[in-house]
């Protein structure tokens, strides 16, 4: 059965399909209906810093889809003083929970790493991408690294040897 959402005067049909997500601890749970609305990398010096890592994954989904089921009080805020942007984690662990830009404020944005199934969108979208870092790994061959199970490496292309026949005179 499907429930009926409000929003402005227009009935809206709410999913059954969710998709749950989680921070580190526990302590704050969210979920989204599913599909979600789109899925991209962020690849802006903002996400990398908030994450730690070469870019962030999120999740985008319309606000009236997406609920705190456990752990509202455990949230804590940071808001961006050049954009408006807000950035919600966990106070008890750290981990990013939600992303909300100034300019889309219909949005919320989550870490996709966050969510144990689908979310119903794939991320093809790269915002950002002229911050890419050139210590970004890009998909390049990984080969099993001797005497270490389950650590993989990029081989650096070798030099060839370049041969030169020295005639003496």
């Amino acid at each position: 059965m499907r429930e009926k959402a409000k929003t402005k005067g227009k009935p809206r049909v709410r999913s059954n399909h969710k998709a749950a997500a989680q921070c580190s601890c526990g302590a704050v749970a969210l979920e989204i209906d599913v599909p979600a609305r789109w899925a991209w990398h962020d690849h802006s010096a903002a996400s990398r810093r908030a994450h730690g890592s070469a870019y962030a994954t999120y999740v985008g989904s319309w606000r009236s889809r997406c609920r705190i089921t456990r752990g509202d009080e455990h949230l804590a805020r940071f808001v961006e003083e050049a954009t408006g942007h807000t950035r919600s984690f966990c106070a008890r662990c750290g981990t990013p929970m939600l992303y909300e830009r100034a300019h889309a404020p219909q949005m919320v944005n989550i870490p996709r790493a966050l969510f144990t199934a689908r979310t119903g969108r794939e991320p093809l979208y790269h915002v950002g991408i002229g911050e890419l870092q050139d210590w970004t790994y890009l998909g390049a061959p990984l080969v099993p690294l001797k005497g270490f199970p389950g650590v993989v490496w990029e081989r650096t292309k070798r030099k060839k040897r370049v041969e030169t026949d020295v005639l003496f005179e």
